[in-house]
């Protein structure tokens, strides 16, 4: 009796159900490991990623502290802050999603061109733009009702936009191509290539005339001309960079293998910081006001990185 009564308790022991409390804690976390963010941008007020697996996080709090938004079967590919006209995304499955000034209310809207979407940009005006796979430069004025396509006739992507004031845009692509608008975007012209069948993946520019574009294998290129001429800048970090911004009056990029690299005196050198991660950094952004960046990659890589330099 003493061994049916073990042999009963031993059972009932073994059908316990396992303790599921640790796994509902991870699930509840706003940023989970398998978040890959491959964009961020901010505007001083929030801080927003967007991921490959159809998730937007967003950070009010300099990045200590995230809130997750699931939008469904969404890819964010790149990402842009519009002042207080708020974020505007673009999505790998031919949508642009915007959200407010503090990265709330998303919406999405088609997109029918570009057909692959691979960069995002907004004007001085609040319009958006969007650049990509058959030579194509899209742009809507009134939030994604209607818009308005430059095709340049050719078989190339267009990989990197921006505006540098009210006027005039610039947008870089494949074999070195290079696009220019003087008049807002409602017309689009090609410019000087830039040499070598450049592959432009980010580029940066602080005013009509000086500019930065990363290409392959670390390149960095310079122009202080509008892109008319190019010449080689040392990347001392030998990293490529895939993304560039400005923080603290300075540009920084950031790319393979965990770098973030800035300009210093005419050469982009690594800036160091503990536990560094060797993995891609699909995201990065200044963090105004704070001596600290930003980066995102996969693995649920969300990071404020101080500046300063620590001794």
């Amino acid at each position: 009796m003493a061994l049916v009564l073990a042999i009963s308790g031993l059972l009932a022991a073994c059908s316990q159900a396992p303790d599921m409390s640790g796994v509902d804690r991870e699930r509840r976390k706003a940023v989970q490991r398998y978040d890959v963010s491959q964009a961020i941008a901010g505007n001083g007020k929030a801080v927003v990623a967007g991921t490959q697996s159809g998730a937007v996080l967003v950070s009010k709090d300099q990045g200590k502290t995230w809130a997750r938004t699931e939008l469904g079967p969404v890819s964010l590919v790149d990402i842009a802050a519009c002042g207080d006209a708020g974020f505007v995304a673009i999505d790998h499955y031919h949508k642009v999603w915007s959200a407010d000034a503090v990265g709330a209310d998303w919406k999405s809207v088609p997109l029918a061109e570009p057909r692959t979407p691979l960069a995002v940009t907004c004007d001085r005006r609040g319009g958006w733009w969007v650049s990509g796979s058959g030579s194509a430069i899209a742009g809507s004025t009134d939030r994604g009702a209607t818009w308005k396509v430059s095709r340049l006739g050719e078989d190339t992507q267009i990989t990197t936009i921006q505006f540098v004031d009210d006027r005039h845009g610039i947008a870089l692509g494949e074999f070195g191509r290079t696009v220019l608008t003087e008049d807002g975007g409602a017309t689009w012209k090609k410019g000087a290539n830039i040499p070598g069948d450049f592959y432009p993946y980010a580029a940066l520019f602080t005013s009509r005339e000086e500019g930065w574009v990363s290409g392959l294998a670390g390149q960095v290129l310079h122009t202080v001309d509008g892109g008319k001429t190019w010449q080689k800048q040392a990347n001392a970090a030998q990293a490529s960079l895939y993304r560039f911004f400005v923080h603290g009056g300075v540009p920084y990029g950031a790319g393979a293998g965990g770098v973030i690299a800035r300009l210093e005196g005419g050469t982009w050198r690594q800036m160091p910081y503990p536990d560094a991660v060797p993995v891609f950094l699909g995201g990065s952004t200044s963090l105004p006001g704070q001596s600290a960046v930003l980066i995102g990659g996969p693995g649920g890589l969300l990071r404020a990185i101080s500046t300063v330099a620590k001794h």
